[in-house]
């Protein structure tokens, strides 16, 4: 049907530039905070799990240290679950939002 594109005679010439968006940080998928106090003498942990398969185990090290040294306590890795000592489910919250991961569990 030649001569019925309506967008054929468009044209970009003239408008004004679109805005300037920010760098979005690239999401680095959801993770999930849960308090544990069974079968450790009474001490909470908050444990950090279920991150997606493209987080390397590399990352996941690193970001056990980030949180460690933020939340001034110690903790460990477990497979692919970080274990931070310590109820302080708030600071571990921030951390890993700023870190770009949409985090869902404990508040």
């Amino acid at each position: 049907m030649p001569g019925n594109n309506l967008f054929e005679k468009l044209s970009c010439e003239g408008l004004p530039p679109g805005p300037d968006l920010p760098a979005q940080q690239p999401r680095l998928g959801r993770v999930v905070l849960r308090r544990e106090k069974a079968h450790r003498g009474g001490k909470t942990v908050i444990v950090v799990y279920d991150f997606a398969p493209q987080v390397s185990n590399a990352k996941i090290e690193a970001l056990a240290s980030q949180l460690k040294k933020a939340c001034g306590c110690g903790g460990t890795v477990k497979g692919r679950e970080v274990e931070i000592q310590g109820d302080q489910p708030s600071r571990i919250r921030t951390l890993l939002t700023a870190e770009g991961f949409q985090v869902a569990g404990v508040k």
